[in-house]
């Protein structure tokens, strides 16, 4: 539960460092999301983003910009947020299926991760601005594809290091 309450407080600090992109602001929210489910697994690791967005829900401003409430979950970035729990629970399992992991497995369970976050992401900021597909992937994704390319190379290295140490524990 220790585990699972930290990686919920270390996404919502990604999403205090953030640069203010419109209509999607850049965080390390992914970064700490992917970290969760590498090293915890599927059910921790979407729980711990469970908790993240219900702290938001509640009226906690953990989301970007410092900001709360269930109304950011049907905005433009809502899809993010929801997708954040999907990505930590597929990631998580696709780290479960393998006993000895080596960079690339982490690499690509992040790459894997990061897509699905993307589709739902992209999908919710298409229905709600009404913008279409090829602008919210114009919008939503393109100019963060170089940033979470090296978040998903930094989360493999950090997470195949703290992985072994969390599982002694």
């Amino acid at each position: 539960m220790t585990l699972i309450s930290l990686f919920a407080a270390l996404t919502a600090v990604g999403a205090f460092i953030s640069i203010p992109l419109y209509p999607v602001p850049l965080t390390l929210q992914t970064l700490f999301t992917l970290l969760a489910a590498m090293t915890l697994g599927s059910v921790m690791g979407a729980s711990s983003q469970i908790i993240y967005v219900l702290l938001g829900v509640i009226g906690l401003p953990v989301f970007a910009g410092f900001k709360a409430g269930i109304g950011i979950l049907f905005g433009p970035t809502g899809g993010f947020l929801l997708g954040f729990i999907v990505c930590a629970f597929i990631v998580g399992k696709i780290m479960e299926l393998k006993n000895e992991k080596n960079i690339f497995y982490y690499l690509g369970a992040g790459l894997i991760g990061t897509i699905i976050l993307y589709i739902i992401g992209i999908t919710q900021l298409s229905l709600v601005t009404g913008i279409g597909i090829k602008k919210a992937i114009a919008v939503g994704m393109l100019p963060f594809l170089p940033g979470d390319i090296l978040k998903i190379i930094a989360v493999s290295f950090i997470a195949s290091k703290l992985k072994p140490i969390i599982e002694l524990k």
